[in-house]
């Protein structure tokens, strides 16, 4: 009795709505027309450009994570080689301390050297100007001596004297 019951819903439902078989297999076949046509030409692009953009995104964002290590990589290398260049500088700077520390002392030694050397040039030469001045003096003192002499005993002497009285002299400077 309720499959009478139901079929009779049915059949007034479909007469209500004025649903014929006929139209109604019409219109299912319009339906998959349709949903063929916008499949093919409206959902079908859609969904390739959809995907192409989905594919496009996941591309950018592998290229990004390259992008991430390959910066990561290269700030690596860039600290490493800031790194290698702070220690050779460093060791540069040694180098050059070291240098200019024994070049300093070299040129320290050579100028004591030079004016040690000075010092004898001079200490020889003023005793070369000494000992010509001594003899200067000696003869000096010599003649003084001989025309001293000469003067008080009122007589020329002669050569033999001058020298006589000069070499007197002279060894009582000396002596």
């Amino acid at each position: 009795m309720y499959t009478i019951l139901a079929a009779n819903v049915f059949t007034k439902i479909l007469d209500d709505f004025g649903v014929t078989a006929p139209l109604f297999i019409a219109q299912v076949i319009n339906f998959i027309i349709v949903l063929f046509v916008l499949k093919k030409f409206a959902f079908g692009p859609i969904q390739a450009m959809l995907e192409q953009r989905q594919n496009r995104i996941a591309e950018g964002e592998e290229k990004l994570k390259r992008i991430e290590t390959q910066l990561a990589e290269s700030e690596e290398r860039s600290s490493a080689a800031i790194e290698e260049a702070n220690t050779t500088a460093k060791r540069l700077i040694d180098e050059a301390k070291d240098s200019a520390a024994a070049l300093s002392e070299q040129k320290t030694q050579e100028a004591i050297a030079s004016a040690q050397g000075i010092l004898q040039k001079a200490e020889q030469s003023a005793k070369a100007e000494r000992s010509q001045m001594v003899a200067e003096l000696k003869q000096e003192f010599g003649r003084l001596v001989a025309a001293t002499t000469a003067n008080v005993t009122g007589k020329v002497l002669t050569d033999d004297d001058n020298k006589r009285i000069n070499d007197e002299a002279v060894a009582s400077i000396e002596g």
